[in-house]
């Protein structure tokens, strides 16, 4: 045996089936593998360096951001405690209806209605609403109930159909109540809420809200004996006046 034929044959110097080209001269798949690893491995590879132009959009990108973040939290901060957080205490406020009826008689030309409800029944709003386009000028009472229902009270001395029909909106007419010794008109509406309409000694009444028909009970009875004593208060007012002019 020659010595180029033990030089063929020393141990490494044969290529393994993995090593050797695929017919037509392109490398095996294990090579193209191996040598993409390789290169991700190397340390030495050259980092990816953005040109002045792309490092400069780039930064102008992230400055844009930065600021239009801090833009809006200059908007929202401010918003935010600004207004209070509401809680449910928020909602139960006792607003003393007699004191604002009395202010709102003046204007009404008649004492509104402020009944007398039981104590753990609550007020949170009252007003007497003027100056809408349809001319009729009401009073307007907001309860919440012991049951955290809510029924609304209005009252006004100058209804007229069409000003009904848009104060009760979609409910429709189910019945009649007999509430304080009145025949109330019952209606239902869509959402689930009860409405009740009656002419109490020339005010319309109603209430409307969502609470069970025992609460509008106890609403519209002590609604009635309000109105009735205030109409004998003032009854009483003007005979004293007239006296006293005389």
């Amino acid at each position: 045996m020659s010595d180029q034929d033990e030089e063929r044959k020393t141990p490494g110097s044969e290529a393994s089936p993995g090593d050797r080209p695929e017919a037509g001269g392109r490398p095996a798949p294990r090579d193209d593998a191996d040598a993409r690893l390789r290169a991700e491995l190397n340390d030495d590879a050259p980092p990816i360096t953005l040109t002045p132009n792309q490092a400069k959009r780039a930064s102008s990108t992230a400055r844009g951001m930065l600021i239009a973040t801090g833009a809006t939290i200059a908007v929202v901060l401010p918003v935010y405690f600004l207004n209070p957080t509401y809680t449910a205490e928020t909602y139960q406020r006792n607003i003393d209806v007699e004191t604002i009826a009395r202010q709102a008689a003046g204007d009404a030309g008649y004492l509104p209605a402020a009944p007398a409800l039981p104590d753990d029944w609550s007020s949170n709003y009252a007003r007497w609403v003027t100056g809408r386009s349809d001319g009729v000028d009401f009073w307007e009472v907001g309860y919440l109930t012991a049951d955290t229902g809510f029924i609304q009270l209005t009252q006004t001395d100058d209804a007229n159909p069409t000003w009904t029909a848009q104060r009760v909106g979609d409910a429709q007419v189910s019945g009649t109540r007999t509430i304080g010794g009145l025949e109330w008109e019952l209606l239902d509406a869509p959402n689930g809420d009860t409405a009740l309409t009656a002419d109490v000694d020339g005010s319309t009444v109603i209430l409307n809200g969502e609470a069970s028909l025992t609460e509008f009970d106890t609403m519209g009875e002590a609604v009635i004996e309000d109105v009735r004593q205030n109409a004998v208060e003032e009854a009483e007012r003007l005979s004293s006046a007239d006296t006293e002019g005389s």
